[in-house]
């Protein structure tokens, strides 16, 4: 079992055949499938993968509501900052980024997406965010948070144009999204405020406050998803070892997705354990909904 398919490339990259032991492997994170598929296009997955991320129960819940409570209650670990008023930058429109702008706006910030799809991007917008370049929305924002699996997105350029206190935060998979060895290069001092941040003085006497030194601020700051919704991830995770146990011999050394049937079994097992319960077709409407026949 995988996050962000750092066990996985150690393996492939070993001098040894350990992968010989292997009968496959599950990926928890969008950045850890990607990375994934691109080794499946090579030809080179030594193993068969199922992309746990990919399953509606895991990142319509986890990546979305989990990402999203999680990223805030970090940020206002560290800082104590009253978001209400301020302008909240939110860099990625995944399912994480519609998390964070989601619980942002709840909590009264304007919310400003940045995005390089074009779809996202759209999606943001309709959504009832202010959709800008990140060269416009640094020179207005108050708080940044980066959720998009890529590196450097806040650069050099970035830092030059925001304006006296700004906040960056990242939510994103590694440490890398924030370009921190930059705003170190530039900074003329920095000093330590308090747990999880840090003050960067620049030559424009502007003041920029990094948290959790660029790592995840949902870990380093406050602690992870609520188990509430990482029961359907560790869900997707236990099922689809099993399914590749059980299936050993019958997978090729490709990316899969979580079977439909184990997806859809997580979702009614949560549903149950949340003492909800739902209506179900009946076989006539079965036979509609499977039916050319029938309708105008």
């Amino acid at each position: 079992m995988d996050d962000g398919a750092d066990l996985v490339s150690t393996v492939h990259r070993s001098q040894f055949s350990v992968h010989r032991n292997i009968m496959g492997g599950t990926e928890e994170t969008t950045t850890g499938v990607i990375r994934l598929r691109a080794l499946e296009k090579e030809g080179k997955l030594k193993y068969p993968i199922i992309a746990v991320n990919d399953a509606n129960t895991k990142y319509l819940f986890d990546n979305r509501y989990g990402t999203g409570q999680s990223t805030i209650d970090g940020i206002l670990r560290a800082t104590n900052k009253l978001l209400s008023g301020t302008n909240f930058v939110v860099c990625g429109y995944g399912f994480c980024g519609r998390g964070v702008a989601m619980r942002a706006r709840g909590m009264g910030a304007n919310v400003i997406v940045t995005e390089v799809v074009p779809l996202r991007a759209l999606e943001a917008l309709m959504d009832g965010f202010r959709v800008l370049p990140l060269v416009g929305a640094a020179r207005s924002g108050d708080i940044f948070v980066t959720t998009t699996g890529n590196r450097d997105v806040i650069g050099k350029k970035h830092f030059s144009l925001m304006k006296d206190g700004a906040i960056l935060a990242n939510s994103g998979h590694f440490n890398v999204e924030i370009d921190v060895a930059s705003l170190k290069k530039i900074a003329k001092k920095r000093r330590a405020i308090r747990h999880c941040l840090e003050e960067y003085c620049l030559s424009n006497g502007r003041r920029i406050y990094l948290l959790g030194e660029g790592r995840l601020i949902n870990l380093a700051a406050a602690e992870g998803h609520p188990a509430q919704v990482m029961d359907m991830s560790f869900a997707n995770q236990a099922l689809s070892a099993e399914y590749i146990r059980k299936n050993h011999g019958k997978l090729k050394n490709k990316v899969y997705k979580v079977p439909e049937e184990i997806d859809r079994s997580i979702a009614g097992l949560k549903l149950k354990s949340l003492g909800v319960k739902i209506d179900r077709l009946t076989a006539q409407q079965k036979k509609y909904l499977a039916s050319w026949e029938s309708g105008t």
